[in-house]
């Protein structure tokens, strides 16, 4: 053989090996607590896109676990911090970790998903992800939306602060939230969400606030005869992956999975809202009374809720607190 002739064979070959083995096939763990079916799951349709985008673009696979198989939020995100589960898309748990993620649930911060979608996938969200980025060693690649949050209740309708004088609301047990409740003049009751409908149907308490596809994929709405399209809270979803693992990557992969956690975030957006919409329609059909509170009647919860919560926030997050203001700067520019 001419070793002449043969060493660009030679050379070529050793390159490609080299390739190979850096871009190696690899197992990409994705959890999150939703149910999997991606026409009814925000997650779920989020984690199927992440998980087609990656496949069909590099050499790994992503093993989806669905449903809190491998634990709940606050434990998903632990798992992430830890490496043992590569990417996890949770909600509120972000802010267990990363506080400063906990200004979004500022109630009544943003009128419509579209400004929240501008601020998130602007400036401020990009300046959230870094800063959350280097305190927990998260990466955020996308975010996605786990819904509108309205109240119900089996009492009469509310159309504004005074109606929810002495009803008493079912929240999660999260301090914003009582103090969001109370600052309406309601009775917050902290319950877990296994134990909803019990309370509901027994009169524990008498309302609940959740997305609307929440409220109707959780037959809710046969337990509540009102239902207030207030908004009083955007909740958002992040997609976020372990940086060393992410840092671990070659460039070419790392491409393919920031772009793939911003098509799986906006795909969890249009389930979400999808979900909404038919949800909206369908609790109405089956008799449900849904109020829309005018500009005016929007503006009197603002002023009653925003306050107090803000208030247990700055206490809350001490030399964070100026991620407040970076928030209310962000809304009025997009909202303009």
């Amino acid at each position: 053989m001419n070793l002449t002739a043969a060493k660009p064979l030679l050379l070529g070959t050793a390159f490609c090996l080299g390739v190979s083995a850096f871009a190696q096939a690899d197992t990409i763990r994705f959890a999150h607590v939703d149910p999997d079916d991606w026409q009814t799951s925000k997650k779920g349709a989020a984690a199927q896109m992440f998980k087609h985008i990656v496949e069909g673009e590099t050499e790994h696979t992503v093993d989806i676990y669905p449903a809190a198989s491998l634990g709940d939020e606050d434990e998903l995100v632990q798992q992430a911090m830890d490496g043992t589960t590569q990417v996890v898309m949770v909600s509120g748990a972000m802010s267990s970790v990363c506080p400063a993620a906990g200004v979004l649930d500022i109630p009544y911060m943003f009128e419509s998903p579209l400004v929240a979608w501008e601020v998130l996938d602007g400036d401020f969200g990009d300046q959230l992800a870094e800063h959350c980025r280097a305190q927990t060693g998260l990466r955020t690649l996308g975010y996605g939306e786990t819904g509108v949050r309205h109240f119900t209740n089996s009492v009469r309708e509310i159309r504004t602060p005074a109606d929810m004088e002495g009803l008493k609301f079912r929240v999660q047990d999260i301090p914003l939230y009582v103090e969001m409740v109370e600052g309406l003049g309601g009775e917050p009751t902290p319950i877990a969400w296994s134990e909803l409908p019990t309370a509901l149907s027994t009169g524990v308490v008498d309302g609940q606030e959740n997305p609307v596809g929440t409220i109707y994929n959780n037959n809710l709405h046969e337990l509540q005869e009102y239902m207030t399209l207030d908004g009083h809270i955007y909740a958002a979803d992040f997609l976020v992956i372990n940086d060393t693992y992410f840092n671990s990557l070659s460039e070419a992969d790392q491409a393919v999975l920031r772009r793939a956690g911003v098509i799986a975030g906006a795909m969890g957006r249009s389930i979400q809202q999808f979900t909404t919409a038919q949800g909206l329609k369908a609790v109405q059909d089956e008799g449900m009374q849904v109020y829309r509170p005018s500009p005016d009647e929007l503006e009197q919860f603002r002023e009653q809720a925003q306050p107090p919560v803000i208030d247990w926030l700055t206490e809350d997050l001490g030399d964070e607190a100026e991620w407040i203001e970076r928030l209310q700067e962000a809304v009025a520019a997009a909202t303009e």
